[in-house]
């Protein structure tokens, strides 16, 4: 379960991108609203420590327990349908012991170790019929729990995340293209009838969002362009340096309260006024040596589940980080997508900490690390013999 590790191997070029990215989350968070920076500082010392545990443990040995990680995933998704709590019609939370917690962030990080070993184990089958139906089956059914909470944007989420996962394992193109075959004309299908008024596929709330963005000049949606728009003008606003952190400008968006839950989905929008575009700037590319670290660790991976993890973490990172800020600058709709390491939101924070040590443990343990030790280990063998 636990080795030895060489301290050079440790990657602390990743570490010091999370802490620095997470301490402006923290700062961020505190302009946002003052009441919340006292648990996001203390969401970010408890993941980090998670972190640090979890990088000195083997992946692989973790990985022994993917099944039941995959049972466990289920369980908790399902707890949501039977015990979860409900905010804004939608019932995504549960509360265990006075705590509240949102399970499909977990599931997130568990769907992705459960596939990186599942596809490892199926490494030479991947393209054959059965793995690819038996896969999709097995991401279909936390998808569907997902879904009906309802939580289109984390389906979607997932759905494209398992996806990137599958390509990297190693899925063929002929699969991938007769898959957009499909789903493209679904697609065109699916938006030609969520656009009419009187359609049930989604519910309304999620409607009106998606027709928001498609008609931003319609009156009827006019509130569900609302925060978008004073979030366009809060960053723009910023200008080149920004107004500074806890600035006391009423006729802000952040101390005028023009945003609602500008401490989670519209973070980037308090970025975008306090820190002005250089501060943004720095975020974006904060978050891309984050991804940039995962991918350069998945290509030293000593087997293809450290490698499809590393990739997994770096596609979840980079997919929440898109849409983010896509819905923060008006590019995509609405959708409550929390920034990774910047927004608040313990559940978020604390399990994206707990992916990251397993991405640290890979890196600790390189295929040319791992063909030295098995090279040395053979030639004690020889000695001995």
């Amino acid at each position: 379960m636990l080795k030895q590790y060489r301290l050079k191997d440790y990657n602390f070029r990743l570490i010091l991108w999370l802490v620095v990215l997470s301490t402006l989350g923290v700062l961020l968070v505190g302009s946002a609203d003052a009441s919340l920076q006292t648990k996001q500082m203390a969401g970010v010392i408890g993941g980090g420590a998670a972190m640090l545990i979890v990088s000195l443990i083997d992946y692989s040995w973790i990985m022994n327990f993917y099944w039941l990680m995959y049972i466990a995933n289920i369980g908790i998704l399902a707890a949501v349908r039977i015990f979860g709590r409900s905010v804004n019609g939608a019932s995504r939370w549960i509360s265990i012991a006075g705590i509240r917690f949102q399970p499909v962030e977990l599931s997130k990080i568990l769907l992705v170790i459960f596939f990186s070993r599942y596809f490892m184990n199926h490494e030479n089958d991947l393209n054959k019929p059965r793995i690819l139906i038996r896969s999709i089956l097995l991401v279909g059914l936390p998808l569907a729990l997902i879904f009906m909470q309802p939580d289109m944007k984390n389906t979607i989420t997932i759905a494209a995340l398992f996806a990137i996962m599958y390509f990297i394992a190693g899925l063929s193109w002929k699969y991938i293209l007769s898959v957009l075959i499909v789903v493209v004309p679904l697609f065109i299908i699916f938006m030609s009838i969520v656009v009419q008024p009187d359609q049930t596929l989604i519910r309304d709330y999620q409607r009106k969002r998606i027709m928001a963005f498609l008609n931003p000049d319609n009156e009827e949606y006019s509130d569900g362009t609302t925060q978008q728009n004073n979030s366009v003008i809060a960053i723009g606003s910023g200008e080149l340096s920004g107004k500074g952190l806890n600035n006391s400008d009423v006729s802000s968006a952040n101390k005028g309260n023009f945003i609602a839950e500008i401490q989670t989905d519209f973070i980037f929008a308090v970025a975008g006024e306090e820190l002005g575009f250089m501060g943004s700037a720095g975020i974006v590319i904060l978050l891309l040596l984050i991804v940039l670290e995962c991918l350069i660790t998945s290509m030293r991976a000593k087997d293809l589940a450290g490698k499809v993890l590393c990739c997994g973490l770096a596609s979840l990172i980079a997919i929440q980080s898109f849409i983010n800020i896509g819905v923060a600058t008006r590019m995509l709709p609405n959708t409550g997508t929390p920034l990774p390491f910047v927004s608040y939101g313990l559940t978020s924070l604390m399990t994206l900490f707990f992916g990251m040590g397993f991405v640290l443990n890979v890196g600790l343990q390189t295929k040319i690390r791992f063909s030295a030790y098995s090279r040395r280990r053979r030639g004690t063998r020889r000695a001995r013999a």
